[in-house]
């Protein structure tokens, strides 16, 4: 059991937030198959504060969902703890998460994402205000190892929100210049966990079976993990992870015709909420290939199948294929969604100069574009 504030987390497993993906549909479906914290998409806290209808949306949980995790992006204390206060009074969510791990060009320019905890003084105050108005509310934050090797920042980091109340901390162990390329660094994991002995760590990075979770913990020593693309097109995933952390050896192994019906009920759920058969299919279409990963599908039939408009075609399109196809094995699982190292990171000018100034970013640092 990993304690996080006032909740108790079994199995230790947190499904990162995931722009376009980790909505109502998809957090439904995961938690279908087994236990552990489910976060919402991010949303920025200026956008929550300004009560746009959008941010609302995607705030939305199911009547049955507890508790209720929120990942709240932005960089201006003031705000972030106008929104952590706005969250708690009107009971909104039941868990707020700290997003520092974007490392999408758009936002490192301006300060954002995975540049801020290089403003140590920055950081503290966001931190600061984050848990000052929470109202009791356990408030977490995410981060990467820093914005380069050169500009590590994830041990300040990790002591700074220690000291300032943080009830968890998880750790994508690959700097923003890495993106989503390379190999995540799980020492890195172990030496924060060193760091921090009194609140627990999570490990996020290269998590695509259930048994690389139980490396990573063994490995590090960390309290938990965050599964993030590992569990694209692979809900059960969160199976294996509950049955794993218990000790038993039970792994999934669907066919294609299990996999496809996975698939639809994914496709339906997604219908449901977004409320439109024909915006709910054309929004799936992203999610066919990482279902798809690994079995024999040709490619103009991924191609048709990605074209497909109603539930009732894409399902008509699916019923052509063999499933009673096995379970690919290791072709299956590896890297789905983004990869890639960048040339380097895009910074404000002089962000660099002097990590103890308190330079509070424009709003348009404020992208709405999640990631970590």
């Amino acid at each position: 059991m990993v304690k996080i504030g006032t909740l108790d987390v079994w199995p230790p497993v947190v499904l990162a937030p995931m722009a376009g993906i980790t909505n109502i549909a998809f957090r439904t479906l995961c938690r279908e198959q087994g236990g552990g914290l489910f976060v919402c998409e991010m949303i920025t806290s200026r956008a929550l504060v300004e009560r746009n209808p959008l941010t609302f949306e995607m705030i939305r949980f199911g009547r049955h969902e507890r508790p209720r995790s929120l990942q709240l992006y932005g960089v201006d204390p003031a705000i972030i703890g106008k929104a952590a206060r706005m969250i708690a009074e009107e009971d909104l969510a039941d868990h707020i998460d700290l997003n520092f791990g974007c490392p999408v060009p758009k936002v490192t320019r301006r300060g954002g994402g995975s540049a801020l905890p290089y403003k140590r003084r920055l950081l503290r105050a966001i931190l600061r205000e984050a848990v000052t108005n929470a109202g009791g509310l356990p408030v977490t934050m995410k981060m990467r190892k820093g914005i380069d090797d050169d500009h590590l920042t994830y041990l300040d980091a990790g002591r700074i929100a220690a000291e300032e109340g943080i009830a968890a901390i998880a750790l994508h162990a690959r700097t923003a210049k890495q993106h989503y390329g390379g190999a995540a660094d799980w020492d890195a994991i172990k030496r924060l966990k060193d760091a921090v002995p009194d609140i627990p760590v999570l490990g996020n990075g290269d998590i695509w079976t259930a048994d690389d979770a139980l490396r990573m913990v063994a490995h590090t020593g960390c309290d938990g993990v965050v599964v993030g693309r590992g569990c694209l097109g692979r809900p059960w995933l969160f199976r294996d992870l509950e049955n794993a952390f218990n000790g038993s050896p039970d792994r999934a192994r669907p066919t294609l015709g299990e996999v496809t019906r996975t698939l639809l009920r994914h496709a339906e759920l997604l219908c449901e909420v977004i409320g439109s058969e024909r915006y709910g299919v054309a929004d799936f279409r992203k999610h066919i290939g990482w279902y798809l990963k690994g079995f024999v599908v040709g490619a103009e039939t991924r191609r048709v199948l990605a074209l497909s408009t109603s539930l009732a075609e894409l399902e008509d399109h699916l019923a052509e294929l063999d499933h009673t196809q096995p379970w690919p094995g290791e072709a299956a699982d590896g890297p789905r969604g983004k990869s890639g190292e960048r040339q380097k990171v895009l910074l404000p000018h002089g962000w660099l100069d002097d990590p103890d100034e308190l330079a509070i970013p424009s709003p348009d640092a404020e992208d709405a574009t999640s990631g970590g």
